[in-house]
C-alpha cells in the first residue's frame, strides 16, 4: 500500500471515525472503569476479523491480527477520560456530569480503530503479528502496569504510541528520539500541628499555616538547593485540613506530583523531599508524614523507531508537516512501563485547529479533528514499514 493508496483509504473511513470519537468523547469513562469503551473496542475489532481477548489489565482490550506464530509489532493507545467539568461547548459534550475527555484519549482510541479499519483487509498479507492494546487507566498511572501483568507485551519487538499535543497544528506531528516524557511522582504530606482557638493561634500550633509555609518552602529549596541544570517540578493539586472557620487546624494534607528528567536525580528525590518537608515543619513547631510513590518512568523513544515514524510521515505530509522537538516535556505517559524491555516510540499528534487549542486537561479542550485521519496513516504506515524492514 503505498502513500496515496493510503490515504485514499483512510479518507473512505473518516466519516464513521469522527462518529465514533464524538460518540466517545460524549460517553467518557474514568480510569478502571472503561467498561462500554472497552465494549465498543471490542465489537467494533471483532467485526472487522481481529482475535479480541477483554479484561487485559481489568478493562482493557488487546487485539491481533495476522500469523500467530510471526514476529509482534504492536500499537497502544489509551481509552480513559478525567473527572473534568466540560465547557468546550461542542455538541457531542459528555453527557456524564463531571467527565470529560479532556487529554484526547477519545482521539487516541479512535486512531487505533482506524488503524484496525487500514490493516483488517491486509491480514492474509502481513509478515507479522500486529497487536493493539487499548489500554485502560492511563491517568492513573495504573493501566499499563495492569496489561503488562496480564502478558500484553510478551514476545513483542517493537512498541508505537501516540498522544495529541495541543502546542502543534493539526495535520502535522512531532518526533524526539530520547526523552520524551518526565519521570513521576505521587506525594502526600500529613502536616501535623495542635488545634485551638482561633481567637488565640499563640496557644495552638497552626498545621494551615505550616502547610502554606510547606508549600512555598519546598519551591524555594528547589531553586536554591537543587542543580538548576536538572529541572525538578513540584506541584500541589489538593489541600485539606480544619474543621471550623474559628478553629486552629491541627492537621492538613497536601497531595501534588514530582516530575523529573534526571533519573539519577529522581531516585534521590524522596528522601530530599522528606528531609526539607520535616526540617521546614519542626522550624514552625509542628511534624510532618511524608509517602512518596513513584507513577512512571520517563518515555525514552527508540532512534531507528523514531525515524521509522519520521520517515512514513514525511512521505506522507510532506517534510514541514514533521517536526523535530528540542526539548521533552515534564509530562508523564505510563506508556514508559509498556516499553521497558522492548524498542518503543511515542509521536506526538497536533491537534491545534486555526485558532489554536487550549492545553490539555482543560475543560475547554476541543482538538481539530483532522488529526484523525493523520493519526491514522502515520501509525498504519509504520506498521507497515516496521513489517516491510523486518522481513
Amino acid at each position: 500500500m503505498n502513500a496515496a493508496q493510503l490515504q485514499a483509504a483512510v479518507a473512505a473511513q473518516l466519516p464513521e471515525l469522527v462518529a465514533i470519537r464524538r460518540h466517545l468523547h460524549a460517553h467518557p469513562e474514568l480510569s478502571g472503569n472503561e467498561h462500554q469503551t472497552a465494549a465498543l473496542v471490542a465489537g467494533e475489532l471483532r467485526g472487522l476479523g481481529w482475535r479480541v481477548q477483554e479484561g487485559v489489565g481489568r478493562t482493557g482490550v488487546l487485539a491481533e491480527l495476522g500469523p500467530e506464530s510471526a514476529p509482534v509489532v504492536a500499537l497502544r493507545v489509551d481509552l480513559d477520560a478525567l473527572p473534568v467539568e466540560e465547557r468546550s461547548g461542542v455538541p457531542y459534550a459528555s453527557v456524564h456530569q463531571g467527565l470529560m475527555h479532556a487529554c484526547g484519549h477519545d482521539i487516541h482510541t479512535t486512531v487505533g480503530l482506524g488503524v484496525a479499519r487500514i490493516l483488517a483487509p491486509l491480514a492474509d498479507q502481513l509478515s507479522a503479528r500486529v497487536r493493539l492494546l487499548f489500554q485502560p487507566a492511563e491517568e492513573t498511572a495504573q493501566g499499563a502496569a495492569w496489561m503488562r501483568a496480564d502478558g500484553a507485551m510478551e514476545g513483542v519487538e517493537a512498541l508505537f504510541g501516540v498522544h495529541v499535543f495541543p502546542s502543534l497544528a493539526a495535520g502535522s506531528i512531532g518526533v524526539r528520539s530520547g526523552s520524551l516524557t518526565a519521570a513521576a511522582g505521587e506525594l502526600e504530606v500529613e502536616v501535623l500541628g495542635e488545634g485551638g482557638h482561633g481567637a488565640r493561634p499563640h496557644q495552638s500550633t497552626d498545621a494551615i499555616w505550616i502547610a502554606a509555609r510547606v508549600v512555598s518552602g519546598l519551591q524555594e529549596a528547589i531553586s536554591r538547593r537543587l542543580d538548576a541544570l536538572h529541572p525538578v517540578v513540584v506541584s500541589f493539586g489538593r489541600i485539606e485540613g480544619g474543621k471550623a472557620f474559628n478553629v486552629i487546624a491541627d492537621h492538613v494534607r497536601l497531595l501534588g506530583t514530582v516530575r523529573c528528567l534526571d533519573l539519577e536525580l529522581h531516585a534521590q528525590l524522596p528522601g530530599w523531599i522528606e528531609d526539607t518537608v520535616k526540617a521546614i515543619c519542626a522550624g514552625y513547631g509542628g511534624e510532618a508524614r511524608v509517602r512518596y510513590r513513584c507513577i512512571s518512568p520517563p518515555v525514552h523513544n527508540d532512534p531507528e523507531l523514531t525515524q521509522l515514524v519520521a520517515d512514513a510521515a514525511t512521505d506522507l505530509l510532506g517534510r514541514e508537516q514533521v517536526q523535530w522537538l528540542e526539548q521533552p516535556s515534564l509530562g508523564a505517559e505510563d506508556f514508559a512501563e509498556l516499553q521497558q524491555g522492548t524498542r518503543a516510540t511515542m509521536f506526538r499528534l497536533g491537534v491545534a485547529g486555526p485558532e489554536g487549542c487550549t492545553p490539555l486537561h482543560s475543560s475547554t479542550f476541543r482538538p481539530d479533528e483532522r488529526c484523525l485521519a493523520v493519526g491514522v496513516e502515520v501509525l498504519s504506515a509504520s506498521l507497515l514499514r516496521w513489517m516491510e524492514a523486518r522481513r
